[in-house]
Formats: structure tokens, sequence, C-alpha cells
């Protein structure tokens, strides 16, 4: 009876970790199979340090943000510069000019919104460069255009994660918890610092760029939480903890957390979303599933710290500062 007893046990041993054994081979597979993925081109030769942002806008011109500039360039698909918003007779008028630019977008009839945190405001452009409205905003970090002509922007200093504007200026709505993992407010403010895009379904997506926890949230058109893509697999433990040690030291002296996740991107049309940590860039699809992994370089070798990704349909065009804008190619995607 004592045998059958450690043979059955011993066979119930066996099944398990033939059950745990894959699972951990599969993460550690997944954590080691990173490509490298090298820049075609450098993009807009005058562009480097400062660099925050660059949208394509309805005519198939860029429009690229460096900060502190006073404007956004335009440049068109050649990279030869064509303009800029506010135009340049625009910017003579006062409060018309950016004072430090951290983010904006274009929607599809050519309106600019920039987050001017110099300003404490988000600034509305016409398509032809004239200032259309000036809206009050504390410290304001991200914004993006959404569907049916809104505005979406991003503060730490909210009481939710994101808030919708009309061209106006007029709140609509806003939506998304903000988490709080401190007793202290300032460190609780820097923890919901995160970065938006949207997609041509009304969604909107929101990066916590220092949550210990590499986290992105996914909201429908009217602010539902639609998924989550938090990533507390084995790879990103140890960057979690260290993050989460220096929170808690951070308790009785001055905040000084790093910067977990450095850029977002959505496809617009697929839905899915690439992430940048450092210079390890990482492609999700829609339902928030990791397809693969991928360094970052210059056509010339040197790593490459996305702060910017922009997805088009045939490409990737990725921004750092100081080094600016590259073009690099879209990979197609592995089978799973």
């Amino acid at each position: 009876m004592h045998r059958l007893y450690l043979f059955f046990a011993a066979s119930l041993l066996g099944a398990t970790l033939a059950a745990i054994v894959p699972v951990a081979a599969r993460a550690q597979e997944q954590f080691q199979f990173e490509s490298d993925l090298t820049a075609k081109r450098r993009l807009f030769e005058s562009v480097g340090a400062g660099f925050r942002e660059m949208r394509r806008g309805p005519n198939g011109n860029y429009y690229v943000l460096t900060a502190p500039a006073p404007a956004v360039m335009i440049f068109d698909a050649k990279g030869t510069r064509i303009g800029q918003i506010p135009s340049e007779s625009a910017a003579s008028k006062k409060g018309t000019e950016l004072v430090y630019g951290e983010s904006f977008d274009v929607d599809h009839d050519g309106r600019v919104v920039v987050c001017d945190r110099g300003a404490n405001a988000i600034k509305i452009y016409a398509a032809n460069g004239s200032l259309a409205a000036t809206v009050s905003v504390p410290s304001p970090v991200s914004v993006a255009f959404l569907t049916g002509g809104e505005i979406a922007v991003t503060s730490p200093l909210g009481d939710h994660l994101i808030t919708v504007y009309d061209l106006l200026g007029k709140v609509v709505r806003d939506y998304g918890d903000r988490e709080e993992i401190a007793d202290r407010s300032d460190i609780n403010n820097q923890v919901n610092f995160g970065h938006l895009a949207a997609d041509e379904s009304g969604n909107t997506y929101f990066a916590f760029d220092y949550l210990p926890e590499p986290t992105v949230r996914k909201f429908d058109h009217v602010g539902y939480l639609a998924s989550e893509i938090s990533l507390k697999t084995l790879e990103f433990q140890p960057a979690a903890q260290a993050a989460r040690k220096a929170i808690a030291r951070s308790e009785t002296g001055v905040p000084a957390l790093h910067r977990i996740i450095s850029a977002l991107g959505v496809d617009a049309q697929t839905q899915e979303v690439w992430l940048a940590m450092g210079s390890l860039l990482l492609h999700f699809d829609k339902d928030g599933q990791r397809l693969a992994s991928y360094r970052t370089f210059t056509p010339g070798g040197s790593r490459v710290e996305p702060a910017m990704i922009f997805v088009e349909p045939d490409r990737l065009l990725i921004g750092a500062d100081p080094q600016g804008a590259f073009e690099f190619p879209k990979p197609p995607k592995l089978p799973r």
C-alpha cells in the first residue's frame, strides 16, 4: 500500500512538473527571442535634439514637434520644410506661439492641437495656422484627436487619467482610474504621468510612463475600460521590483522615478499596439497578446531608444531625442 501511494505521488508530481516546465520554458523562450530592427534611413535631417512627436496630415505632409520651439514644423513627403503651426503671420500675435510644446496631434481636417506645458494649456489651431482656441489645463502632457471632433488630454494632476474636450474647450467627459501606489501625492502624480494614442474606431490608449509594471489601458469611445496590457512576466519583474524599491525610498525624499515606458504607438486601423522600453520594442495584437520583440538601431548601428512611435501601413516612424526621426521597416507578423 505504501509503495502504491508513492507511485501515485510520484506520478502526480511528474504531471505537475510537466505542466509547469513548458510554461516556464515558453516564458524564457519568449524573453530570449528578440530580433534586431534597423532603420532604413533618417528623416528630416534638421530635426534632432528636443524631438517630441511626429504626425501625418490629411494632405500627406508631416508635422514635427521639438521642444522648446515656438511652432510645429511642417514638411512635405520629400522632407522639405514648407511651413509651421502657428503660421508665421499668426505667430506674431501674443499668446499664439508655443512656450514648451510636449505633445500634439493632427485631425482629418488639418486642425492641430498642442499640449503647451509651458503655458499650462492646450492650443487648438485651424488648418491655416491661426489660433482657434486656448484651453487652460494644468501640466498637460499628451493629447489626441478622437472621432467626432473631440480632443483627449491627459495630465498627471487630473482627477482621472483622461479628460475629453470639444473643439471649443468645453469638458465633455473624463474617465480612467488613477493609480495610487504611495502615500505622497507628488509620487502618485508622477506615476500617473502617461501618453495617449487613438484609433479610427474612437478608442483611446493610455500608457503609464512610470508605473513599475509596464501597463497600457484601452478605453472605448465613451470611456469604458476595454482591455489592458500589463507586463508582469519574469523578464519584467526585476525592473518592476527595483522601481517599487525606488518609490519606497522616495517616501522620505525627493521622488526620482525612472521612466518605464518611453513610447506608445497604435495602428489606427488594426488596433495593434507598439511599446518601447528603452531600446526594446514590443508588438501586441488588438487583444493585447504579445507578438514579437525587437531591439532598435540606427542605420549606423547605434541603439535607438524611441520617444515616439508612429505606425503607418507599410512602415514605422520612430523618433528619439537627440537622434531625431527614422524610418523603420514594418516587420511581418511572425507565426504563433
